[in-house]
C-alpha cells in the first residue's frame, strides 16, 4: 500500500491537452488584389459594425483568385487585416503556388469549402438524415450550442454573449438576444425563428447581419430570418 501511494503521489499531470472544437470564423472571400480597393472596401465594413471585427479571426479565402496569373502578397495582406484589427488565421481554397506562398507567410492551409468540394465530385452522395438538438432551458451567456447535421430547437431565451448554431435551421422559442448562425455548411435554405428578435448577431449560410443593421420595426417582434437571392431577409411572424 505504501508503494502503491508513492507512485500516484510521484505522477504529474500533463501540462496541456488537445482537443478539437467549433469556432465561428469569419470568411474574406478575396476577388481582386487592388489592394486600396481592398482597404477602402474594409474600412467601410468596419465604419457600419467598429467593435464586431476587432480581434475577429478571419479565413482568407482564395476560390474566387483560381485564375489569377499574379502572385499574393501575403504579408501585405495580414498586415492589412491586422492594421483593421482583424486576425488571419489561414486560407482556404487556392491553387498549390498559392498555398505554397500562404505557408511561406506562415498561413496554414485549411480544408476547402463545402462548395468546392461539391463541384469537384461527379456524383453527389444521397443526403444523409437531419438529426435535432433539442436544449430544453435557457442559454447563458458565454454559452455555446451546435446542432450539427441537424436543426437547433431552443425551448427558452438566447442570452446576450450566447451563440447558438446548427448546419439547419434554428428556433428559438423565448427572446433572441445573443448570436443565432443557421446553414453553417453552407445552407442557404436554412432559417432562423425566434419569438422576439432582440439579437446581436443573425446570419445564414455566412451571410449576416449584426445588431445595428436590424430594423427598430423588427426589434422585439417574432420573426423568420431566411435567404432571397443571396440577402438577408426578417420578416414578421404571425402570433
Amino acid at each position: 500500500m505504501l508503494l502503491r501511494s508513492l507512485h500516484f503521489a510521484g505522477e504529474e499531470a500533463p501540462p496541456f491537452e488537445l482537443k478539437g472544437s467549433l469556432f465561428t470564423l469569419t470568411v474574406l472571400h478575396l476577388f481582386q488584389l487592388d489592394r486600396a480597393a481592398i482597404e477602402r472596401h474594409l474600412a467601410e465594413k468596419i465604419k457600419q459594425a467598429p467593435s464586431f471585427f476587432n480581434n475577429t479571426p478571419v479565413v482568407i479565402d482564395l476560390e474566387g483568385m483560381a485564375d489569377s496569373p499574379d502572385g499574393l502578397d501575403f504579408n501585405g495582406l495580414y498586415e492589412l487585416l491586422r492594421a483593421h484589427g482583424m486576425v488571419p488565421v489561414g486560407i482556404r481554397n487556392g491553387t498549390p503556388m498559392q498555398q505554397a506562398a500562404a505557408r511561406l507567410a506562415g498561413l496554414p492551409v485549411l480544408p476547402e469549402s463545402r462548395a468546392a468540394n461539391n463541384d469537384k465530385k461527379t456524383e453527389r452522395a444521397e443526403a444523409a438524415p437531419m438529426h435535432s438538438r433539442i436544449v430544453n432551458h435557457p442559454i447563458r451567456s458565454g454559452q455555446q450550442f451546435y446542432a450539427p447535421e441537424g436543426d437547433l430547437i431552443v425551448l427558452g431565451a438566447v442570452s446576450a454573449g450566447a451563440e447558438v448554431i446548427a448546419d439547419g435551421n434554428i428556433h428559438i422559442y423565448g427572446v433572441l438576444r445573443g448570436r443565432a448562425l443557421a446553414g453553417v455548411r453552407g445552407d442557404a435554405e436554412a432559417r432562423i425563428f425566434c419569438q422576439s428578435l432582440e439579437a446581436e448577431l443573425v446570419s445564414i449560410a455566412g451571410r449576416y447581419r449584426i445588431s445595428e443593421q436590424i430594423e427598430s420595426s423588427d426589434r422585439s417582434k417574432a420573426a423568420q430570418i431566411h435567404l432571397v437571392e443571396d440577402r438577408l431577409i426578417i420578416e414578421h411572424l404571425n402570433r
